[in-house]
């Protein structure tokens, strides 16, 4: 393992990467530290210290404690991913964005372009009901208002801001897929989640040192995320391997197949999209409560839409197991796969070849999908119930910790592949081939 570590650093290109990753996170963290101008910064964590249990503390989360600092970069990349949402579920209903979408890098590059667009007008909705409805209004615990002057000029000012912070960091992760290591939106969702794992183990702890929380409940609530740590790992990397044979095949005077192989699929293949896409979409209704005032009804929506109360968790869990079937509806199409297989002489054991291949494929995808969707529903809703009845201090865990673990098993992968490309030990299980070490996994 720590050879292998080393190999990383003897890749030119690898290093290069990384490095870029590594300084585009530095970049990203340091733009969550700077606040939006005309704050009082003071008045305003007042503010958000009495919300830090509300679905804005989870949602902080997400931007890396962005929003708690009313940072250049408040409204994080949830826009973004939003649009992203909008246009994956238009490929599937619009045939022309579906013809797009298979007309190789001409029609990708189209579709991104719009999903730009629709980032910069979703951000200045956003970044407007945000000013207006939310951070003009707002006053801190004492009765301190946290803009001195809420005039034009601030209100304009902070909605660029915010804007300009959003398409910025869109940027940032578009760059890193392209030039460093892993997803960059994920990299940077998982830059955020990571940063405040500290603080919370420095909080349990205090929280232990004064008797605010027994010992035994501290160790019980570390073990605990070990054990649910250890668990996500092992179901993420979980695979239903489907048996398949090649036949023989005699072109010119050589012999080609006769092997047996198999075709993977993942227990959880949307990995940490559907958890991401589903926050994400869970985070529109508050969105729109900013713009309608606040009537009875409003506040009464806003109660309900609470981290913990039935109503938020039966729709957060519904779009956490739509999401992991879409995710598989538009990346695995059992009709290729067995096309395929049926074209290159493939067959699976028991299985005609064509249709009814199509069809146990199809079967096998729907229960492993199911099975792997009431899993990730499941650790990501458990923080949640923690919180409400034994009162665990800090939201790292569930959805955080899915998120986490998702990103840095893909990114790992990532890694792993550079390093066998070019020869090298890979971090995972290996074989020996000729010689030489390889990944089997």
């Amino acid at each position: 393992m720590i050879e292998s570590f080393g190999d990383i650093f003897k890749v030119p290109e690898l290093k290069k990467r990384i490095f870029f990753t590594v300084i585009v996170m530095i970049a990203y963290r340091i733009g969550v530290a700077v606040p939006v101008p005309g704050i009082d910064i003071a008045a305003f964590k007042a503010f958000f210290a009495a919300q830090s249990n509300t679905l804005f503390g989870f949602m902080d989360m997400f931007s890396g404690g962005a929003l708690s600092r009313l940072s250049i970069f408040t409204l994080g990349i949830m826009p973004y991913i939003n649009a992203s949402i909008i246009f994956s579920l238009l490929q599937a209903t619009i045939p022309y964005l579906e013809k797009l979408s298979k007309e190789g890098e001409t029609g990708r590059k189209k579709i991104t372009q719009w999903t730009r667009y629709a980032t910069l007008l979703l951000a200045a909705i956003q970044a407007i009901g945000l000013t207006l409805f939310m951070i003009v209004p707002m006053k801190a615990p004492d009765g301190s208002s946290v803009v001195a002057n809420p005039g034009f000029t601030f209100v304009f000012t902070t909605v660029l801001t915010m804007v300009t912070g959003t398409m910025f960091i869109m940027w940032m992760g578009e760059q890193l897929t392209e030039n460093g290591i892993g997803n960059g939106i994920s990299l940077i969702i998982f830059a955020g989640i990571v940063d405040r794992l500290p603080s919370a183990v420095k909080n349990l702890f205090i929280l232990i040192k004064t008797h605010e929380m027994s010992l035994f409940t501290g160790i019980l609530i570390i073990a605990m995320v070990f054990l649910i740590t250890a668990i996500v790992v092992w179901v993420e990397t979980g695979q239903r391997k489907i048996p398949v044979q090649y036949a023989k095949r005699i072109v010119g005077r050589k012999m080609y197949g006769g092997q047996a192989t198999f075709l993977p699929i993942k227990v959880d293949q949307s990995g940490v999209i559907a958890v991401i896409f589903a926050v994400s979409l869970m985070s529109v209704p508050m969105t729109l409560a900013q713009f309608s005032g606040k009537s009875e009804f409003i506040q009464k929506f806003v109660e309900w839409w609470m981290r913990g109360n039935i109503l938020y968790e039966v729709m957060y869990a519904a779009l956490i197991i739509f999401f992991c079937y879409f995710y598989n509806a538009i990346t695995l199409n059992p009709k290729d796969i067995a096309e395929n297989m049926k074209k290159w002489g493939g067959f699976i054991p028991g299985i005609r070849p064509g249709e009814p291949t199509e069809s146990y494929i199809k079967w096998i995808l729907a229960r492993i999908t199911l099975g792997g969707a009431l899993f990730v529903t499941f650790i990501a809703i458990l923080p949640d119930y923690l919180r409400k009845f034994v009162n665990v201090p800090f939201f790292f865990g569930g959805t955080a910790l899915l998120i986490v673990v998702g990103v840095a098993l893909d990114t790992i992968s990532q890694v792993e592949s550079h390093l066998i490309m070019r020869h090298y030990d890979g971090f995972l299980k290996k074989g020996r081939i000729k010689g030489r070490w390889f990944n089997v996994k």
